[in-house]
């Protein structure tokens, strides 16, 4: 579980064309004041380590952050923050040091290529670009650690503009980055998608370039290394959107609101509403998918349904979180490969395993019951050797 505190909510200085928050924005809903006392107190009662997120939350006086940073260092030894680094000052480098904050920024390459997150005119956005990587630079050489998502689309990923979109990676791997977390795109309005969308084979084959890339990194591009976990059944500290999800509750996910208040994680809100959390989780998504056939928006039958599990909702096929993720293929192709390279290695993944149906079986039963125990622990539980 990840806790995240949102003082603004989806409050930005950016514009980002393709964000998941634009829903929310659209609706021209401004946050109310926020009270650090009670998210203070929220946090507490969570009891989990949590992230500054966004929207952009270095919109919030350094001061305000810093009580925020206070809490968490004392708390639990130290922060997380999710920015998009163009307002990142020194003061801001030196309190992340103080307080043990660890950055992760969200920029999707340099010039042309970060187009897409939009700061209101093509100058702006570029000198935007230029204060996110120089913030990157600063950060790494500050030893500040530091970690990237970047976001695969047409202006950094298609064909004629990944090798360049490669050769930075190299390049910032150069600076000591932690890891790179590759997302591919979430799309909720259909101009985004004639704009900004690769297709599937474009999609694939940027994917098989950062694999290939992979190994001469230093750091490690999370994506990779996840799939094959989950191929493996070893999902404990897996990533959410290979955990099965309601997105009425995002268990992965708790979001901390201005006024203490919790809700969901955003990439579910797709009528631009922020729903309050339900009290308990229903895993109705999951059994869903299990049991509806592929041309229906289903998963039923496909050997990668414990790994995969529909992927993350806010990806679903027409925006409707009963379907699968509309990447379905992409990430179908990515796994066929890795489950190659297993079998190749004499490892059994569990889309070959021999009791993959009683694991199936198994997970939709607790399932029905509101619980998602890990793959690793009924795994564990498989009766072996005829025992019952």
């Amino acid at each position: 579980m990840s806790v995240e505190v949102r003082p603004l909510g989806v409050e930005c200085n950016l514009g980002c064309q393709y964000c998941y928050q634009n829903p929310e924005r659209d609706l021209g809903q401004r946050p109310r004041p926020y009270d650090i006392e009670r998210m203070i107190a929220t946090l507490a009662s969570e009891g989990q380590p949590f992230a500054l997120f966004g929207g952009e939350p270095l919109l919030i006086p350094l001061p305000d952050l810093e009580k925020l940073w206070a809490f968490g260092l004392e708390r639990f030894g130290h922060n997380r923050l999710q920015t998009n680094g163009t307002l990142i000052e020194q003061a801001h480098i030196d309190a992340f040091l103080r307080y043990r904050v660890r950055v992760g920024l969200s920029i999707d390459g340099p010039d042309e290529l970060n187009d897409a997150r939009w700061a209101g005119s093509l100058a702006r956005t570029r000198a935007q670009t230029e204060a996110s990587i120089a913030a990157l630079r600063r950060l790494c050489a500050a030893g500040v650690p530091t970690s990237l998502i970047l976001t695969l689309h047409q202006l950094n990923a298609s064909p004629a503009r990944l090798p360049r979109l490669l050769a930075w990676v190299r390049e910032v791997d150069s600076l000591g980055l932690l890891g790179t977390r590759l997302h591919l795109l979430e799309v909720d309005d259909p101009a985004i998608r004639e704009r900004h969308a690769l297709s599937v084979a474009d999609n694939l084959a940027a994917l098989d370039c950062f694999a290939a890339l992979e190994p001469e990194l230093r750091m490690k591009l999370d994506l990779f290394g996840d799939m094959r976990l989950m191929l493996l059944g070893e999902d404990e500290q897996a990533p959410c959107v290979w955990r099965a999800c309601d997105p009425y509750t995002t268990a992965a996910v708790r979001s901390v609101e201005g006024r203490g208040e919790l809700s969901n994680c955003g990439r579910t809100n797709k009528e631009g509403v922020s729903f309050g959390k339900a009290e308990e989780a229903a895993y109705v998504r999951s059994l869903i998918l299990l049991h509806t056939p592929q041309e229906h928006g289903g998963c039923r039958g496909c050997r990668f349904f414990l790994a995969c599990k529909g992927q993350c909702p806010g990806t679903a096929i027409a925006n409707d979180w009963r379907n699968r993720s509309e990447h379905c293929e992409v990430y179908l192709r990515r796994f066929e490969k890795l489950e190659r390279e297993l079998c190749d290695q004499g490892r059994v993944p569990l889309s070959q395993h021999p009791q993959r149906s009683e694991l199936e079986r198994r997970i939709a039963a607790a399932w029905a019951r509101g619980q998602n125990p890990s793959l690793k622990r009924l795994l564990r539980e498989l009766p072996r050797d005829g025992a019952p």
